[in-house]
């Protein structure tokens, strides 16, 4: 028995585990751990955050966030500090954490770089409009049903 009602809507959501399977591959002679890199990408594009704020954004548990925010700070990627008149604590990339970012920011780059090249005859930019209208599409249904 199958429960798909073609082999289309099989086969997208096989593709789509194959992407999810490959978000936390590491680049050789990455600094940082997957965890750390999302953190730092959050911190450094999008700057300070308070620990909701970044659970929210990268949509995980805030006791997750936590854990993976601590540790960023004990390898000196994070730092923590008050802001006058507000109850939560804010987060910030340090320098240390801004040069890991870039590094490994780079290194997945590069192997981007490496895939688009194999892709051949196939563009970048048409793949970025492809997943940019799915995951815009996914999101206005996902909304539709509540």
């Amino acid at each position: 028995m199958t429960v798909w009602s073609s082999t289309v809507h099989r086969d997208v959501v096989e593709e789509l585990l194959r992407l999810r399977r490959r978000r936390n591959d590491l680049h050789p002679g990455a600094i940082l751990d997957v965890s750390a890199f999302h953190i730092l990408w959050v911190l450094c594009e999008g700057g300070p955050r308070t620990l909701r704020q970044l659970s929210e954004e990268l949509e995980l548990e805030q006791s997750t966030v936590n854990r993976q925010v601590n540790a960023a700070l004990k390898h000196g990627y994070v730092e923590r500090y008050d802001v006058a008149g507000q109850a939560s604590r804010m987060h910030r990339a340090t320098a240390s954490g801004r040069e890991a970012f870039a590094h490994d920011g780079m290194a997945r780059v590069e192997r981007l770089q490496g895939v688009f090249d194999d892709l051949a005859p196939g563009e970048p930019e048409e793949l970025l409009a492809q997943l940019r209208a799915f995951n815009d599409a996914y999101e206005r249904q996902v909304g539709r049903e509540g």
